[in-house]
């Protein structure tokens, strides 16, 4: 019994982040035993080291996150809390404010109010009567308060770094070098739990592939699960294969609408679809973001799980990017392209004259309810200015509440949620509490505010092809076309008086549209020109800016998965890579396609936002 409790101990120490010659304890939020209302926000881990606990409770404050924590000795430490004033960049009145408890009893000082990069904030010090203390993070907003650690030191002159790589050295310090799992050998590996990622994972499976899906979130769906809440769009089930797309329609939900609540996702639907494959090993909650290459193929991909920071190795003949964001490929030395083209370099008519670093951007959506009662929003004092004339008088904000169009999509994602954020509540409270009509607003209570942002564009990698304008326009198919696309070609851009009206930060969007027939995508815009041994589905696939606007939809996006795990199929049977099968199996493959892999029996739901295109004509 005494070596159990000896052994026990130990345990509790590592897992602390407790060194046992250093007397100091580091603490990663994300790993606190009780979550309370905090959520774990990874979208901006690459960039700021690490995921974080993020308050995002819409102008109510959440529940305490809580964790047990295991220190050296008793005695007095110096604590440490890393943060940012997400609010400094627009306002000198914080809006996430939170406190740092121990043992129940709150620090002298406020957190998130000082600065708006991420950096340590000193605590000051505090007396640990106990070598085992209970540390918790109390929300005093409900305006998302975010904390990304917790470092207690009692040397001296002992101030803990901010740069993540010199943090990993800290921690390895003090607990040693992570833990990582290898999981082994398997066919195929998917990174990225969207449409793309998932239907690529069930087709591969039920074709014999053994497979691993990993997803950085805690659901699948990616901008179509309950967390972005963006439907499906575009068609299914088109020529020249008519069965692709069954699988869509199998895993799809049955309604549609952006900003609707949870229920219209069908999350759970996904998750059921996927966990009945004895094929796929599924990993939630895991962000890749290592990879290891040989010869031009990568042989391993790393994921790090985002609560208790352990990371995973996984090795395959044959990866997948659905990441959207290209990152497997940007890892692994994939070409890629940004912004948009000019329009000498693929002829397109509607390409600007000249590159620039435009893009299309992250929309954060919104709705209130009827509560049936009158209910207070606090009239917030770090919001935008804000008046009648720059008011949405609005109870639901769609796809067109869109940010950072023209910015960095990989390193400023935090910065453009954030900034979609700011307007949201600006606007809401104005409404609530000084719009001139606000008693129509009376009983409206904010029921939902996104805090995933919903992307649209970022890298896209290079394949042995890239897909432009003028391929969709004048229909000139390719011999190895697969998933049609049909969506029109929908661009986004600044809202041009929006854009007046809030000094070039604009957050509200328009579309432009213009209407093709259906395109079977070519098949050498799925793999990788110079990674042999990476295919790719979804946004980041080997199009020109101008072609994104209709590949882009999800259930196009959801096909392209498809046909990903038909060619991981095919590349098993035959040991070829994606550019064998364009050169000499694609016979194979469009065997694969003509068949399909959903089932063709059930029920078709997916028939709502199916876009605008020339095929109305000729039905």
């Amino acid at each position: 019994m005494k070596a159990l409790m000896i052994l026990l101990i130990c345990l509790l120490s590592i897992s602390s982040g407790m060194s046992k010659e250093k007397k100091a304890v580091f603490i990663q939020a994300e790993s606190f035993d009780q979550k309370g209302g905090w959520f774990i926000d990874q979208q901006s881990m690459d960039v700021m080291g690490s995921p974080y606990l993020l308050a995002h409770g819409m102008g109510t404050p959440v529940d305490d996150a809580m964790t047990k924590v295991v220190f050296p000795e008793k005695g007095k430490y110096r604590v440490f809390i890393r943060t940012r004033n997400w609010t400094a960049q627009w306002s000198d009145v914080p809006a996430g404010r939170f406190q740092v408890l121990i043992d129940g009893k709150p620090l002298d000082k406020e957190f998130g109010v000082s600065t708006q990069e991420w950096s340590w904030i000193d605590g000051g010090v505090v007396d640990i009567k106990s070598e085992v203390a209970h540390v918790g993070l109390r929300d005093l907003t409900g305006f998302n308060g975010r904390c990304d650690a917790i470092y207690f030191t009692a040397e001296k002159n002992d101030v803990p770094p901010n740069d993540p790589a010199q943090m990993d050295k800290l921690v390895e310090e003090l607990t040693g070098k992570k833990k990582t799992v290898e999981e082994g050998e398997f066919d195929f590996v998917i990174v990225g739990g969207g449409m793309a990622g998932t239907c690529a994972a069930i087709s591969a499976a039920r074709l014999g592939v053994k497979v691993a899906l990993i997803q950085n979130r805690p659901v699948l769906g990616g901008n179509n699960s309950s967390e972005v809440r963006v439907h499906l769009g575009a068609r299914i089930n088109l020529e020249p294969y008519p069965n692709i797309g069954n699988l869509v329609n199998e895993i799809g939900p049955d309604r549609g609408g952006n900003a609707q609540p949870k229920d219209y996702y069908e999350d759970d639907k996904k998750l059921k679809a996927v966990l009945a494959e004895p094929n796929i090993s599924l990993f939630l909650n895991h962000h890749a973001n290592k990879v290891e290459t040989r010869d031009g193929k990568i042989t391993k991909v790393y994921a790090e799980n985002i609560e208790t920071g352990e990371i995973r190795g996984f090795s395959a003949p044959m990866f997948a990017d659905c990441t959207g964001d290209g990152t497997i490929g940007f890892l692994a030395g994939a070409e890629y392209m940004t912004g948009r083209e000019s329009r000498d370099r693929f002829n397109e008519p509607t390409a600007p004259v000249e590159a620039d670093n435009l893009t299309m951007g992250i929309s954060v959506q919104w709705f209130s309810e009827d509560a049936g009662y009158p209910v207070a929003f606090p009239d917030i004092e770090w919001g935008l200015p804000w008046n009648d004339e720059k008011a949405f008088a609005i109870k639901r904000g769609d796809w067109d509440w869109e940010t950072g169009m023209g910015k960095d999509m990989i390193n400023e994602t935090e910065f453009i949620r954030d900034y979609g954020l700011l307007v949201v509540y600006s606007n809401w409270s104005y409404l609530k509490n000084n719009y001139s009509k606000k008693e129509e607003f009376a009983n409206e209570r904010l029921k939902w505010v996104a805090y995933v942002g919903g992307k649209r564009e970022s890298r896209r990698l290079v394949g042995d092809y890239i897909l432009t304008e003028n391929e969709l326009r004048n229909q000139e198919f390719l011999p190895d076309g697969t998933a049609p696309t049909s969506w029109t070609i929908d661009l986004h851009y600044p809202d041009p008086e929006n854009l007046e009206k809030f000094d070039g930060e604009a957050f509200r969007s328009i579309a432009k549209h213009t209407k093709i027939y259906p395109y079977p995508i070519p098949f050498r815009c799925l793999y990788s020109k110079n990674v042999n041994n990476l295919m790719m589905g979804g946004r980041d696939i080997s199009v020109s800016h101008v072609a994104l606007g209709t590949v882009r939809l999800m259930r196009t996006g959801g096909m392209m998965g498809e046909v990903l795990g038909m060619a991981a199929s095919v590349c098993k049977e035959f040991g070829v890579t994606p550019r064998e099968i364009y050169e000499s199996h694609f016979a194979d493959l469009e065997e694969l396609m003509l068949k399909g892999v959903g089932d063709p029996d059930l029920p078709f739901t997916q028939t709502y936002n199916k876009g605008g295109t020339l095929l109305e004509t000729v039905e």
